[in-house]
């Protein structure tokens, strides 16, 4: 296919790396963090599968400087204690207590789907927790019961509401999976910002400038300056736009009350934290805890009108979309999660590409905690 022909391509200066080479040193460095051996099997789980993806802002790029360099500065507790604060019929309420996001939200939607087994419908809400990585990887734990999945998350504050130029939320993804006939289930997994802040990090990686109207400063200014602009995020002075852009005339307003949902969502029904209070910072600028929410809801569609029927109609509906009359130049027409399967496919035979920089990152790592590695792109 043509598409993955120029996929590939842009990554020229990469090293190769196979999904069991980079799960592993994930794994190892995370026990070496402290993280026991169990929970790091989640933790690594969740990011190989971003890499397998092809959703570099959230797999191996986010291991140290958004678990491990937390870890270290005691803003995120490395042993996840998950308290039970509610549990009725189709719904629970969990606390993370400050743990392993990925490690709350895994057991989180483990429970939703239990109880949509049983009563077709479950929804469980996490509170005080922290990242938890891909939102897809959660749904479609989902679909591979057979169910339908739904997650939302807040996030330190990256997005300015319609009209305005202050960061107030986060990044905060609205996530759904369902189950196709298809080789692969539906899947739609993004921000409701025009992009977010792991993205910007790629090209900061790759040292390129941004695409006009993703990022808005205090002054109202489009900016493009990658790096000064990942400062400017941290500190306030600069903030992403809502889906749809600046403005109402392209649809701004639209992902900013989208935004405003997983907000509200993430945060009143658990009685959490959200907005400013995710900022990570005290008065003082002392690092402090991220006490972020999450909800995870999983439907069960043989309480409907069967999960085949269901499958199948989804399934046309896909192909239905990607068959449909073309733009001119255009060769294909995708639907959500299809992008991402035929990266895995791809990636499955050559690797998960790894940048000069984070090849950089795993020597130190592991020089630091002393593992028994090695990789090609040494030699």
């Amino acid at each position: 296919m043509k598409y993955m022909d120029e996929y590939a391509q842009q990554y020229s200066d990469c090293a190769w790396l196979s999904f069991e080479e980079l799960e592993a040193f994930m794994k190892e460095a995370l026990v070496h963090a402290g993280i026991p051996k169990e929970d790091a099997e989640i933790i690594s789980d969740v990011l190989i599968e971003s890499d397998k993806r092809g959703i570099d802002s959230h797999g191996i790029g986010r291991l140290k400087p958004i678990y491990i360099d937390r870890i270290d500065m005691g803003i995120m507790n490395p042993i996840t204690k998950l308290d039970v604060l509610k549990d009725k019929a189709a719904a629970a309420v969990l606390d993370a207590n400050n743990g392993m996001g990925h490690v709350a939200s895994y057991k989180a939607m483990k429970m939703a789907i239990e109880k949509a087994q049983k009563y077709g419908i479950g929804m469980v809400t996490v509170r005080n927790s922290n990242h938890y990585g891909i939102a897809g990887y959660y749904v479609t734990m989902a679909t591979q019961a057979g169910l339908l999945g739904i997650t939302g998350t807040n996030a330190r504050p990256s997005i300015a509401p319609t009209f305005g130029v202050e960061n107030m939320m986060g990044t905060n993804p609205l996530t759904f999976g369902f189950p196709t006939d298809e080789a692969f289930p539906f899947v739609l997994d993004c921000a409701t910002s025009v992009t977010q802040r792991g993205k910007i990090e790629v090209y900061g990686r790759a040292d390129k400038e941004l695409p006009s109207g993703w990022v808005i400063d205090h002054d109202g200014r489009v900016r493009t300056d990658t790096q000064q602009v990942l400062k400017d995020l941290t500190t306030g002075f600069a903030a992403l736009t809502p889906l749809g852009g600046v403005g109402e005339d392209t649809g701004g307003h639209k992902g900013y009350g989208y935004a405003a949902v997983v907000e509200i969502l993430s945060a009143a029904l658990q009685a959490g934290s959200w907005m400013k209070a995710l900022n990570g910072f005290d008065e003082n600028q002392k690092a402090i805890p991220y006490p972020l929410g999450h909800f995870f809801i999983a439907i069960d569609p043989e309480f409907f009108m069967g999960l085949d029927s269901f499958k199948k109609i989804a399934g046309s509906i896909c192909r239905e979309l990607r068959t449909s009359q073309k733009a001119p130049g255009q060769d294909y027409i995708f639907t959500a999660g299809e992008k991402e399967y035929l990266v895995h496919e791809f990636r499955k035979k050559h690797g998960c590409p790894v940048p000069p920089s984070l090849q950089k990152v795993m020597t130190t790592l592991r020089d630091r905690y002393k593992l028994d590695m090695s990789w090609d792109f040494e030699k």
